[in-house]
């Protein structure tokens, strides 16, 4: 019998690192299908909370932030790239674009969780984000959206329009932090087991393979 994993996954949605984390942890679970069944579900992250509503150009917001030359920017992005196509994710314009605000969207993805269909939702967003160069804080694209993963565009605009789901997510965020999250992707097994950064699959596979084995031996155990 497989055995059950809980998965969550800390992120945002502007996160290259954090699709090209789920793409490698997917495909593990792949490979380890009949063994272990996961229950993921995604928890928010904001890499920018302040950031204004007409975002920042990409280039010049990432040599501000982590102190590096354009130069290095650029080769960092091509990496992203290259890792992006050994998961099956080709980014879209990474040479380009801008950073936006993303707490919006994090109150979608709440809403998407009871709706059955969060991670439909998360990978569309992530393809407005990087294939699409869309802005995952305006509403009209947001809506759109929802409503291609076959979401209610209606119920997700009465939440855009209020401030539903904000002290969810405040409170979801806060607690992470507080628990030691400062950088994403972090994906939380079975509420203990931290692996952190975009790994490769055989980095998912051997540690899901574990965490699993382990699960089993204390189920015995207190059987």
């Amino acid at each position: 019998m497989a055995t059950p994993l809980k998965i969550d996954i800390v992120s945002d949605v502007s996160c290259p690192w954090c699709i090209i984390g789920y793409k490698a942890l997917d495909e593990a679970l792949g490979k380890l299908e009949g063994k272990v069944v996961a229950d993921i579900t995604w928890q928010p992250f904001e890499l920018n909370p302040n950031m204004p509503p007409e975002g920042q150009e990409i280039v010049e917001h990432i040599t501000e932030k982590y102190g590096i030359s354009v130069e290095q920017s650029e080769q960092n992005r091509e990496m992203i790239k290259q890792r992006g196509l050994e998961v099956g994710y080709a980014f879209g314009n990474r040479g380009g674009g801008r950073i936006y605000n993303t707490f919006d969207a994090h109150r979608l993805l709440h809403w998407a969780e009871d709706e059955g269909k969060q991670t439909e939702l998360k990978l569309a967003l992530f393809d407005l984000y990087f294939k699409q160069s869309g802005d995952p804080s305006d509403h009209a694209q947001l809506l759109a959206v929802v409503e291609s993963v076959g979401l209610d565009k209606d119920a997700a605009k009465a939440i855009l329009d209020s401030d539903k789901f904000t002290q969810e997510v405040r409170e979801a965020q806060q607690l992470y932090q507080a628990n030691g999250i400062s950088s994403v992707p972090a994906v939380i097994v079975n509420n203990k087991h931290l692996i952190s950064g975009g790994q490769p699959v055989a980095v998912f596979e051997q540690a899901l393979a574990q965490i699993a084995q382990e699960a089993e031996a204390e189920n015995s155990a207190e059987a």
